[in-house]
């Protein structure tokens, strides 16, 4: 018998659309298949083999988050094949940070009305953010939400678990006085900043076509939707050769938040301002906004999306290893003692 519900469709709710979404979703979610893939798409639950070999102690770590304001842009600019990108990046560059390998993904979906072809195209996103992690995409949710939401809008959260040795985890109680921080830098604002950014703006309709010289041939809003870059490749490489000390994922409470967070009582983050390689978006934001450069560097990344501390004798090694895997990784500061905290200077 055919799957419908006429009244179910009357009160807002296509449980057809919804079929129909997985559907075309399937082609996306099969280029993340991995090793540890048991079943296809479709099942109550998404099954993973755990392969432990060679660790001692395995630890699962875990990871959650959403996309935030971001995506007015995306439903502005009727483009919603890279904000899946974004949801990924946020769970598993969060992960990376223990030093943990993402195995697995998945993700949920709330909307005002399920339009098949709208949800594959951000299901699609995903997929590619879970490609260029390693993750799995092995299950997910769409809700329909009439009356909740308009039929426009949505909202996209996400869900990861990776796995590490106990031995290996990264500990910031290693740190000490003369190690080094290096700069991985972002591919934008990343997903953060979002609600000043449309204060500063106004994006509107009106605003799409809004250009600035130096941000060359892409407008405001295609800077601005630009996907955040996933660390995991380039980290898990380095991690084969190099311990880290610390590992930061650099969101939103920006340089004064983040950096903190892996730095033990006594030690001091210096970093001279003048060796932050800001993106010209955010010397925008700022002017256009005219919004103070605490603020900036309290808010946003500034161009550094992950720093990555490690002692001063495998800061060469450690640069070679992240270059030769895609991030143009530059030595941002150091270790000192002092308050914990970041000196930007």
């Amino acid at each position: 018998m055919k799957s419908e519900s006429a009244s179910y469709k009357a009160a807002g709710v296509d449980i057809v659309a919804g079929y129909k979404s997985v559907e075309l979703m399937k082609k996306h979610v099969a280029r993340t298949r991995n090793e540890g893939c048991l079943d296809d798409i479709g099942g109550f639950g998404g099954c993973f083999g755990l392969n432990t070999k060679g660790m001692q102690e395995p630890v699962l770590v875990s990871g959650t988050d959403g996309v935030g304001t971001k995506l007015k842009l995306a439903m502005l600019l009727d483009k919603h094949d890279t904000i899946g990108i974004d949801c990924v990046a946020m769970c598993v560059n969060d992960v990376i940070c223990c030093g943990a390998k993402p195995l697995f993904f998945l993700d949920y979906i709330a909307c005002g009305k399920n339009i098949p072809e709208k949800i594959a195209e951000i299901v699609g996103g995903v997929a590619e953010g879970c490609v260029q992690s390693g993750a799995a995409l092995i299950g997910g949710e769409t809700a329909e939400h009439p009356g909740m939401m308009p039929d426009d809008d949505y909202d996209l959260a996400g869900f990861t678990v990776g796995i590490v040795d106990k031995a290996k985890i990264i500990d910031p109680a290693t740190m000490k006085e003369g190690d080094v921080i290096i700069a991985l830098p972002s591919t934008g604002v990343h997903s953060n900043g979002f609600s000043l950014v449309r204060k500063v703006f106004g994006l509107t309709n009106d605003a799409k076509d809004r250009t600035y010289p130096e941000l060359g041939e892409k407008t405001l809003w295609e800077t601005l939707l630009t996907p955040t870059r996933i660390y995991v490749k380039s980290v898990l490489a380095l991690l084969d050769k190099v311990q880290p000390k610390a590992i930061c994922h650099i969101t939103g409470g920006g340089f004064y938040e983040n950096i903190p967070r892996a730095l033990p009582e006594g030690l001091c983050a210096k970093i001279k301002r003048s060796d932050v390689r800001v993106l010209p978006i955010f010397d925008i934001i700022a002017r256009e906004g005219n919004v103070p450069e605490r603020d900036m560097f309290n808010t946003y990344n500034m161009g550094v999306g992950m720093t990555v501390t490690v002692a001063k004798e495998d800061v060469e090694k450690a640069l070679e290893i992240l270059r030769a895997n895609g991030d143009d990784a530059y030595v941002l500061g150091e270790v000192v003692k002092g308050e914990k905290g970041v000196d930007l200077w």
